[in-house]
Parts: structure tokens; C-alpha cells; sequence
């Protein structure tokens, strides 16, 4: 369909008259599908210090797919390659604490994220070793999942890939690795 269409206008003037009766006032300037214009039609939701479109190349986009998460790894990273293709599956869990406000005690829930990792990054991430302190951005994916045994068919989310950062904690120092005895600053100085 070519953006002049009776079809599109139509929508097009479905859309306007209704997001313009919503509490943020008109969001669209022209029906082109897949685009926002920028200008007056930007706006801030109330306590969110960013605009509810993000500006990329000249549009605004419309759909966002990321996740960021910080955690460890469970297991070392499981190198996969299967129908010609090779991946690495990294288990990452992640914790979230809270007090109980009755007995004044933290308690912790930790969630485990399959992360699959693709392509040069993939060689890289089988190197990752259990209990690696990582900071993984990717997109979050579903798919379909047949358990071999029952033949049942459930959902499974994912976390693809993009980039893998190590966080490494800094080493505490040994006992006998105290200052150098030897080391006078007041020698350096003269």
C-alpha cells in the first residue's frame, strides 16, 4: 500500500483523533506508519525525565526491545553447535532483596536468565567461567518448547545477546602483603 491510500488515511485519522483526546495531547504530525516526527508533538509523561519516544536517525521508534542485567554466572558458558550453527548458553542469576517489615529480616529471591550468545561474541563467552561477575545487554525472545519425554509444549524466554561485560571484583590483599617495609617517601621527596 503507498502511504496515500484511502485505507491509511483513513487509519490515519482514527489514530490522530483518538491520541489526541488522550491525557498527552496529540503524539502524531503525519500518518506515516512506523515513524514519529519530532517538535511539539513530544512529551513528557509526568515523573519520567525522558520522552516517551526515543529519536533514532531522524524518527522516533515506536517499539523497544532491551534488558540489562548484572549478576553471576551459575555454571561455566556451554558451547552448542547444532543444524550448522554454534552458540553459547551462559546461566546467569540475578538476586533482589527486601526487609520484612514484620520481623525485620532480608530475605533474597534470585532469578536464573538463559542468555544465548551469537556469532564472535559467542567464542569470547565460552571462555566465562562459574561465578563470573557479568553486566549482559541483549534483547528479550520467546519460543516454543517441546519436552522430548511428555511431548508438552511450553514458553521459554531468553535473553539474546549483545554485549558482555566482565566485572571483576578487586582482590583483597593477603596478610603477609602489607606496604613495603623498605619504601620511605621521605627518601622519594629529598
Amino acid at each position: 500500500m503507498r502511504p496515500g491510500t484511502p485505507i491509511l488515511r483513513h487509519v490515519a485519522a482514527l489514530l490522530s483523533g483518538l491520541l489526541s483526546q488522550s491525557k498527552f495531547g496529540p503524539l502524531l504530525q503525519k500518518a506515516r506508519l512506523g515513524t514519529w516526527e519530532p517538535g511539539s508533538s513530544l512529551r513528557l509523561r509526568q515523573g519520567v525525565t525522558r520522552p516517551i519516544r526515543e529519536f533514532t536517525n531522524g524518527d522516533y521508534t515506536m517499539y523497544q526491545n532491551r534488558i540489562t542485567l548484572i549478576g553471576f554466572l551459575g555454571n561455566d558458558a556451554t558451547a552448542i553447535t547444532s543444524k550448522n550453527a554454534s552458540f553459547t548458553v551462559l546461566s546467569l542469576a540475578t538476586k533482589s532483596t527486601y526487609k520484612d517489615k514484620k520481623t525485620g529480616e532480608y530475605n533474597g529471591h534470585t532469578e536464573w536468565h538463559r542468555c544465548i550468545v551469537w556469532g564472535k561474541l559467542a567464542d569470547y563467552a565460552k571462555t566465562l567461567k562459574k561465578g563470573a561477575h557479568l553486566a549482559i545487554e541483549g534483547e528479550l525472545r520467546s519460543r516454543e518448547s517441546t519436552n522430548k519425554k511428555t511431548g508438552q509444549t511450553s514458553r521459554v524466554w531468553e535473553v539474546r545477546v549483545s554485549s558482555i561485560l566482565k566485572l571483576d571484583r578487586a582482590e583483597k590483599a593477603g596478610v603477609e602483603e602489607g606496604p613495603d617495609e623498605d619504601f620511605n617517601p621521605e627518601e622519594d621527596a629529598a
